[in-house]
């Protein structure tokens, strides 16, 4: 697509999930759409506007004349409390509260004559309200799951799991479906977060087309199979590896992190030796007991491997991140904590040899394409089908129990850090990065893909 003027651009709204692991890959997809000269209208919830502008400061949400932020209210009381919000509440708040003010947002758009008409949405998978509002401006939606395709599998599952009367579990003890999405494990056949799920999920046959940031080759069989049940799937991932082939980005300087990020991590993974650090990170919502911090710290300690340990102000559940002094003293010469850091970049240095994740999708697949091995505590969601992927589909990952110890962790990172089957994954790690890239360059399964959702949803619909 060559350059047009603004009022005869495609205009795309796009509206994540207000969560930052839903966030990063929307912002992401709108760049690489602006990029094929599309206008962007990106939509925050007012709550996280102020969180971003906060963190990052009004360059990073003033936009240029085709890519512009809007927001709408979440629903939820006021807060300044600068923490990740409880996930069932806010589920449960944009799909009773959310659909009015996004639909008045649409008429203002349309109503701006210096902007082109919408002419598509693209919501998260979770906020499919916004089909109702597609469906009267009669443009197209496309639902952008931004899980696993073997997670979004998983959540496909439910109905038929409880119309075989699996879930709710009625007193299973020895038989867990462990490894699908954790959402099922429950004994109330009304428990929110299930049928928020069974909802989103049962809405997906009504968009023109989904979205997944995945490639073809690592889950071909998961998606040869959700290709029989559902509309155009369009797999475009890794998102950040296709960003990478636009040539002086102007929106490079556009980022949507809910927390500041401190540089100074990378500076000090500068003076590390290559595949020497274990990097750890449990990402934005997972949340620990002050016991199970500790036993992570003392294992990490007492594998006497080098480290850097991401620590959100709010990982520990109701109260603050305190760790034992005598753990403080002992890593000061081989250890770091950080509050937050730029993720992608962390992954990406010489220095990282191992990453210790909750095993979200985006964390598990910027690990993949940086080539780094993963030991994985999955804490919910589809988290723990990531988790068996990695660890028996793929082969770069190993598992910890929930229930942490720090003798465990002590093995496992010494063993990712040192040990044969840490090698073992190391190796296939190298050889999924190199698919990953394969598949976003030009000619590339995920590169093409991006064309044909342009070309066969946005465009001719």
């Amino acid at each position: 697509m060559g350059s047009v003027s603004i009022t005869n651009k495609p205009h795309a709204v796009c509206i994540p999930f207000p969560a930052q692991g839903h966030i990063n890959p929307m912002l992401k997809l709108a760049k690489l759409l602006h990029h094929k000269d599309f206008h962007i209208t990106f939509i925050n919830t007012e709550f996280n506007h102020k969180r971003i502008l906060k963190s990052r400061g009004p360059g990073s949400v003033k936009g240029l004349a085709d890519f512009q932020f809007e927001t709408i209210p979440d629903g939820l009381p006021v807060s300044d409390v600068e923490a990740t919000q409880d996930i069932p509440t806010l589920c449960d708040s944009t799909r009773t509260t959310c659909l009015v003010p996004f639909h008045n947002l649409l008429n203002k758009l349309n109503n701006n004559i210096s902007y082109p008409s919408v002419s598509c949405v693209i919501s998260d998978g979770a906020m499919t309200f916004t089909l109702d509002a597609a469906k009267e401006l009669c443009v197209p939606e496309v639902l952008f799951w931004t899980t696993s395709a073997c997670g979004f599998m998983g959540y496909l599952h439910f109905p038929q799991l409880i119309q075989r009367g699996t879930i709710p579990f009625k007193g299973v003890k020895k038989m867990r479906l462990k490894d699908l999405p954790s959402f099922l494990r429950t004994t109330d056949p009304e428990d929110l977060m299930l049928n928020v799920i069974i909802g989103e999920v049962g809405r997906a046959n009504e968009a023109s087309a989904i979205i997944l940031n995945t490639f073809d080759v690592i889950e071909y069989d998961v998606l040869k199979l959700m290709k029989a049940l559902l509309p155009s799937i369009y797999t475009i991932g890794s998102l950040h590896m296709l960003l990478q082939h636009i040539p002086n980005n102007e929106l490079r300087f556009i980022g949507s992190n809910l927390w500041k990020e401190e540089a100074e991590c990378l500076k000090w993974l500068d003076s590390k030796e290559n595949n020497s650090v274990v990097y750890v990170n449990f990402g934005s919502i997972t949340v620990t007991t002050p016991q199970q911090l500790v036993e992570f710290a003392w294992g990490l300690s007492n594998s006497k491997q080098t480290f850097l340990w991401v620590i959100r102000p709010d990982l520990v559940v109701g109260d603050s991140a305190i760790l034992p002094p005598e753990f403080l003293t002992e890593m000061k010469e081989r250890g770091m904590l950080s509050s937050w850091c730029p993720q992608e970049d962390v992954l990406n240095h010489a220095s990282i040899g191992g990453f210790l994740t909750h095993s979200g999708w985006n964390s598990t697949l910027e690990s993949i394409c940086s080539a780094v091995p993963m030991i994985c505590w999955p804490f919910f969601a589809e988290q723990q089908t990531n988790c068996r992927y990695c660890c028996v589909h793929w082969g770069i990952g190993m598992e910890i129990d929930n229930d942490v110890k720090r003798g465990e962790v002590e093995s496992l990172v010494k063993e990712l850090m040192e040990g044969e089957k840490g090698k073992e994954m190391k190796m296939k790690a190298m050889d999924w990065k190199i698919k990953a890239k394969e598949a976003s360059v030009p000619g590339g399964s995920s590169y093409e893909n991006l064309d044909k959702l342009i070309g066969e949803i946005f465009i001719t619909k």
